[in-house]
């Protein structure tokens, strides 16, 4: 083994969760590391050319849900990172040359064309979800009231967490706290049905029910995920997404500049293959090539079932903690590519090759909740859905850093294909096959897209899974289900970034308040680590 380092703080893993803990850690004085497994930080927010001369988003592709505190307090817009919205948030082509634009200013137009009823119901429906949503915003950055063993003393600051939490909640009235326990309980589908009649729309907002959630939109609980990509916002309007000029690899390169020049030491091809546990504390890591670190805090930035599963002895962790982590429920329905076009597609709805505002739109291929319970019917007994669900985004019709003057890059963020294929097959087998049904689906639609294909990158589950340690394709690094939301996530117990063991802490989308690109796992880890070294739990290295 080789000579061994210490430092006050070891994050393992540069996504960008571990890069946002990182800043805040060094800022307030620590000496922090982090150790990236890859040759590039940002986990699975970075950009990389897939074909010459076309850069795209790799994994994550669009932003809303980067929480704006992070951005303010990392500075990340004087580090580089600029976002910019789209023209028109949603398009949707249908059967019979129809299509619905979701857009400002247009959707009540365009639903009216459906459903009259629907288009006057928008605004309260609008309403209703943004009061449930300004209340997650609350908890976003907020540690979940943790479940304790002990007595009162020892539960009284998470009696006043759930003391706070009752007040907020409170303030909404009976009639928002229904929704509110609707919006926890019911599916996307039963949600959306009883609000609209007409399947254009509830396709258009179904969609966010099943984003990296492998379900039908009728099961149970979908509608928090429905609620869960609805709470960001871009440049201060709330709801909106938009793109980070460069991808999203400008992102996390703008958080690794902030945590940089702070002061956190930052490695990359630098894995960590197993967490040092002396007398019942984590107390360092040793990397893959052999050499020892050692420090008061080790942060895990992977998913919970690899860190406990894969860097820890098993037998140092209580018998409990071990079973139940092992039982997490990790795997999206997500085949994700990124293709590099010679032309924009040509749409029989609205057709034309020239840049209009339907091409920065998020172009999903879904036209009824039927068809995407039906995608996934299809994929949980034959591997992949025969019909699939596309979104489709070009966000080189926003930024022209990303493909030569003239051609574009497209990101197809695909549903529904199983994680784990049945009968023992493997995506290594069949990754080519789906590409190529994820293409004729976009053609049937635009019938000069595939002849427009001049390269693809292609990621199955199993492909997001060893590069990026998303298990099953999991981009939420575990299932955001009710008892693994929250209070819950990972475990009760453990909603408050710490492990089981003493020195050991968690600032992934494991933890609340889930995945997506936020930074809040990674703020909110910092801020009780420091709470500890404050209170003298972690110790200060020499």
């Amino acid at each position: 083994m080789k000579s061994t380092s210490t430092y006050d703080v070891i994050i393992i893993g540069g996504g960008h969760n571990g890069l946002v803990c990182a800043a805040y850690l060094a800022k307030a004085g620590l000496k922090v590391i982090v150790l990236e497994r890859r040759d590039v930080v940002g986990g699975a927010a970075v950009t990389e050319e897939f074909h010459p001369g076309f850069r795209n988003s790799v994994a994550a592709y669009t932003v809303s849900l980067l929480n704006p505190k992070v951005v303010r307090d990392l500075e990340l817009e004087r580090h580089g990172l600029r976002v910019v919205e789209r023209q028109l948030a949603n398009f949707l082509p249908l059967p019979d040359n129809q299509y619905l634009k979701i857009g400002a200013g247009k959707t009540a137009q365009e639903v009216a064309k459906f459903s009259v009823r629907d288009a006057e119901r928008l605004d309260a429906y609008a309403t209703r979800l943004d009061a449930v949503a300004d209340v997650l915003r609350d908890l976003v950055l907020q540690t979940p009231p943790n479940a304790i063993q002990g007595g009162w003393l020892a539960a009284l600051p998470e009696l006043f967490k759930l003391g706070r939490l009752g007040k907020r909640v409170g303030k909404l009235g009976i009639e928002l706290q229904r929704e509110m326990l609707d919006m926890f309980a019911k599916s996307a589908g039963d949600y959306l049905d009883g609000w609209f009649e007409s399947a254009p729309i509830k396709a258009a907002y179904g969609f966010d029910g099943i984003v990296g959630n492998y379900a039908s939109p009728y099961t149970p609980g979908s509608a928090y995920v429905l609620m869960h990509h609805v709470f960001g916002e871009v440049n201060g309007k709330k709801g909106t997404w938009g793109h980070a000029i460069g991808g999203m690899g400008a992102i996390t390169q703008a958080m690794a500049k902030s945590a940089s020049e702070l002061g956190a030491e930052i490695r990359i091809g630098a894995g960590v293959r197993e967490v040092i546990v002396e007398q019942g504390r984590a107390v360092g890591v040793v990397t893959s090539a052999g050499e020892s670190l050692r420090a008061s805090a080790i942060i895990s930035n992977l998913n919970p079932k690899l860190l406990y599963g894969q860097l820890i002895d098993p037998g140092v962790l209580p018998q409990d903690f071990r079973e139940r982590i092992g039982n997490w429920r990790c795997g999206s329905g997500t085949f994700r590519m990124n293709v590099a076009l010679s032309e924009l597609p040509d749409f029989n709805v609205l057709p034309g090759r020239g840049l209009a505002e339907h091409h920065t739109a998020g172009i999903i291929i879904a036209p009824s909740l039927g068809y995407m319970e039906q995608a996934f019917v299809d994929a949980r007994s034959g591997g992949w859905s025969k019909q699939p669900i596309v979104e489709m985004l070009i966000p080189s019709t926003l930024d022209d850093t990303l493909s030569p003057h003239g051609q574009h890059v497209a990101s197809l963020f695909c549903q529904h294909v199983a994680p784990t294929l049945p009968n023992g097959a493997s995506w290594d087998d069949h990754r080519d096959t789906v590409a190529d049904l994820m293409i004729e689906t976009v053609n049937q639609h635009a019938p000069n897209f595939k002849a427009s294909v001049l390269g693809r990158q292609i990621m199955s589950p199993l492909d997001l899974e060893r590069t990026f340690g998303l298990i099953g394709g999991d981009i939420f690094h575990g299932q955001l289900d009710l008892n693994q939301l929250f209070s819950a996530r990972p475990m009760l117990g453990h909603a408050d970034y710490r492990g089981p063991l003493p020195g050991l802490y968690m600032c992934g989308a494991g933890t609340h308040p889930g995945g997506g690109v936020t930074g809040a796992p990674g703020h909110n880890a910092a801020r009780e680590v420091l709470l500890d070294f404050k209170r003298r739990k972690l110790k200060r290295s020499a």
